[in-house]
């Protein structure tokens, strides 16, 4: 028995580290824990413009991203879509510190900090084409770092400023600067579902600096969605006249209870853009350094009208029907693709 005893003493200590030992490894394994998460989104849609009758089948979009986190405070997130109309573009590459609480730094390839519609992934649209503001005038993309800031001050408050190259990107290799590009954000989240957007942008495509200035406000409660927003586009030293662009709708969840469509979502939107320049020089319609700012998009309003069924919940497996009616301005010359249309689009989220 005194053996018995005496051996067990002597393995106390021994266990006692073990289990310490044993306890720091889960420690260290919780704080170097890593998250992979894998989404991808496919929106597949057929088009048919009424006055040409002509229609077309297309795949816009086929994202797949990859997210996750190191650490409790370092996050990454890659993500590619392999047919945006036709190509495969790189869309964010970046990396995520969040040191502390409220407080997020952001470097790499990122959708800029800029506006409420156009930041919207391809998910998250409302209706199956993007509003010109989204689509137009206000859709940027870049290289470079932002900081991000979340407060309370009896509302939430979401702070985003970012410094960008101004290359775009695929032009990112050669490309150096003493010209740079930022961006600004302010969401104030106030109570009972309403939300004010301020945001501000820098950018310079060509020889011309642009500044953007956008204010959106939308209010959401019980399923319904209100949403206005206004952007104003200043190209420098007067050398195109300034844009000015406007996207109002309106949309309604309707919850059906049943086994296959979940909900019913009718909807209505409004949107206006003046003549619109990309920002870059042409001669005899090519990018050319000798020639000059130009009209990319005429002069145009558009009242879209249509219906989501909604497989799961909105956003994640929807049918969007919307009927598309255009107007320009007598000069307007129409794209190919900006005409009276009916489109029915799948879009599957995973």
């Amino acid at each position: 028995m005194k053996k018995i005893t005496t051996l067990a003493l002597l393995l106390l200590p021994l266990s006692t580290v073990a289990m310490a030992q044993e306890k720091a490894s889960t420690t260290a394994d919780e704080d170097n824990r890593t998250t992979v998460n894998i989404h991808g989104t496919i929106r597949s849609k057929y088009e048919y413009q009424t006055e040409e009758g002509e229609g077309r089948f297309e795949v816009r979009n086929a994202r797949i991203s990859v997210d996750g986190q190191l650490s409790p405070i370092i996050m990454y997130k890659a993500e590619i879509d392999l047919c945006d109309e036709g190509k495969i573009k790189m869309l964010d590459a970046y990396t995520r510190l969040k040191p502390v609480q409220g407080l997020q730094f952001t470097i790499g390839q990122m959708r800029v900090p800029f506006t409420i519609d156009a930041h919207r992934s391809p998910h998250q649209q409302y209706f199956a084409n993007r509003s010109f503001i989204a689509k137009q005038v206000g859709n940027v993309r870049d290289v470079g770092a932002a900081l991000g800031y979340t407060f309370n001050v009896g509302i939430p408050i979401i702070l985003e400023a970012g410094l960008f190259n101004g290359s775009g990107l695929t032009n990112q290799k050669d490309y150096w600067t003493k010209s740079v590009n930022f961006s600004a954000k302010a969401q104030m989240f106030f109570p009972h579902g309403f939300n004010l957007t301020l945001s501000t942008q820098k950018i310079k495509p060509d020889n011309v600096a642009v500044m953007m200035y956008d204010a959106g406000a939308y209010w959401q409660s019980h399923g319904l969605h209100l949403e206005a927003e206004y952007l104003y586009k200043h190209y420098a030293n007067d050398a195109f006249e300034a844009v000015h662009a406007f996207n109002t709708f309106a949309s309604y969840d309707i919850q059906t209870g049943g086994n296959i469509v979940k909900y019913v979502t009718p909807l209505l939107r409004y949107d206006y853009m003046s003549d619109h320049s990309d920002g870059m020089r042409y001669l005899d319609g090519k990018a050319n350094e000798a020639g000059k700012l130009m009209i990319n998009d005429y002069q145009r309003s558009r009242l879209t009208g249509g219906v989501t069924l909604s497989l799961r919940k909105p956003f994640v497996s929807d049918i969007r029907l919307n009927y598309e009616k255009y107007f320009y301005r007598k000069s307007g010359i129409a794209k190919a693709s900006e005409k009276d249309k009916i489109v029915v689009e799948f879009m599957t989220r995973f």
